[in-house]
C-alpha cells in the first residue's frame, strides 16, 4: 500500500515532506465520543505516528446516531470507548500506534502521559476536564484545540501556548458553558462540522506550518445557517492564572478534582475511589452473584442490577450509577457494592 497516503502527498499544503512529519508526530485525544471517534478516525486515517486515545465511558445505543467507530455489536458487549476504538483503529491503519486507556482524565494521569506529544485535541463533554488540558498545555507547551457541539451549534479554537489566548482567558469574554446533547439533542453533522474544523487544524500543526493556523474563534449554526469567525488576539490576560504573568496553573491541583460527580446532562453519577489501584472484576462478579445480584461482565467492566439503579464497575475500581443524579444515594450504593 505504497500509494496509501498519495492524494494526501498531492495536496500542496502537505506534500512528501509534511506527510513524513506527520508520521512522526504523538496526538493525545481526551474522549472517544462523537468528536473523538471521528478526529481519531480522521487521523488515524491521514497516517499520525502514534495516537493514544483517554475516554471513562461505554459504547451504549444512543451513541451509534452520530459516534461513526462504533457498532451494534460493541453495544451489546458494553464495550468501553477507548477499547472499541483500539480495535477499530487498528483495523483502518496498523501502521499506526495506537494506545488506548479507560478511564478518568485526571491531573496525575494526563501529566504522566504528555511526555512526546505534540499536539493534545479536546473531544470531552466537561469543563473540569477542559481546564486540566488546557493547564496542562501551557504548563508544558502543548498546543491543543478546543471544540464543542450540541443540537446543531458548534464552535472550536486552536490553542497555542505563547502565542494565543488560552481557554481560562476566553471564558472571560465567551460564555461556553450551556445545554448538552442530552438536554438540547444533536444532530451528526455539527459534530462533522467541529471535526472538520479541528482535525484541519490539527493537520496544519502537524506539518508545521504555524502561519496556516486559524487563531480565530469559530462558532457555527448548521440550522439556521450561521456562521461566525471572531478575533481572539485581545482576550489574552496577562493575569490568567494558567497562562498569565504569575500563573500557578490551578486546575492541576489534585484538591480540585471532583471524586463524585453527575455526568454532563445524564442521570448518571460517576465515582472515583481515592485510592488508586486495580480490582478484581472476576472475583467481585463472584461475590455479587454469591448474594443475588445481577451481574454482567467483560474483561474490561461489570454491569450490576440494584433495584431501580444499574451500576458499571470499571477495574480501577471507578464506577457509573446510572438512574441517579443523587450523589449522597450514589455513594450509599457504592459503599454497599464496593465497601
Amino acid at each position: 500500500m505504497n500509494d496509501r497516503y498519495s492524494r494526501q502527498v498531492l495536496f500542496p499544503g502537505i506534500g512528501k515532506e509534511g506527510q513524513a512529519k506527520i508520521s512522526k508526530k504523538h496526538v493525545l485525544i481526551i474522549g472517544a465520543g462523537a468528536l473523538g471517534s471521528g478526529s481519531s478516525e480522521i487521523l488515524t486515517r491521514a497516517g499520525v505516528g502514534k495516537l493514544t486515545i483517554i475516554d471513562r465511558d461505554y459504547v451504549e445505543a444512543s451513541n451509534l446516531q452520530r459516534q461513526q467507530l462504533y457498532t451494534e455489536e460493541d453495544v451489546l458487549e458494553k464495550l468501553p470507548k477507548a477499547a472499541a476504538a483500539e480495535k477499530r483503529l487498528g483495523a483502518i491503519n496498523s501502521a499506526v500506534e495506537i494506545r488506548a486507556i479507560i478511564g478518568d482524565a485526571t491531573p496525575e494521569l494526563l501529566e504522566e502521559l504528555v511526555a512526546g506529544v505534540d499536539l493534545m485535541l479536546d473531544a470531552t463533554d466537561n469543563f473540569e476536564t477542559r481546564m486540566m488540558m488546557n493547564d496542562i498545555s501551557q504548563k508544558y507547551n502543548i498546543p491543543w484545540i478546543y471544540g464543542a457541539c450540541v443540537g446543531s451549534f458548534g464552535m472550536s479554537f486552536s490553542i497555542i501556548p505563547g502565542k494565543t489566548p488560552c481557554l481560562n482567558c476566553l471564558l472571560r469574554t465567551i460564555p461556553l458553558q450551556g445545554m448538552t446533547c442530552d438536554t438540547g439533542g444533536i444532530i451528526s453533522p455539527a459534530v462533522q462540522m467541529v471535526i472538520a474544523h479541528q482535525t484541519a487544524e490539527a493537520m496544519k500543526m502537524l506539518v508545521e506550518d504555524w502561519d496556516a493556523v486559524r487563531t480565530s474563534f469559530v462558532s457555527f449554526d448548521l440550522w439556521r445557517n450561521q456562521y461566525t469567525s471572531l478575533k481572539m488576539s485581545k482576550a489574552k490576560f496577562a493575569g490568567c492564572l494558567s497562562c498569565g504573568e504569575e500563573r500557578t496553573y490551578p486546575y492541576l491541583d489534585h484538591e480540585n478534582m471532583t471524586k463524585t460527580t453527575v455526568l454532563c446532562g445524564r442521570d448518571t453519577v460517576q465515582i472515583r475511589p481515592s485510592n488508586k489501584g486495580e480490582i478484581s472484576l472476576d472475583n467481585l462478579a463472584g461475590q455479587l452473584s454469591a448474594l443475588g445480584y445481577t451481574v454482567k461482565g467483560n474483561p474490561y467492566l461489570l454491569s450490576v442490577e440494584i433495584g431501580a439503579e444499574r451500576m458499571v464497575i470499571f477495574q480501577d475500581g471507578r464506577a457509573l450509577i446510572h438512574g441517579t443524579k443523587d450523589l449522597t444515594h450514589a455513594k450509599s450504593l457504592y459503599q454497599r457494592i464496593l465497601g
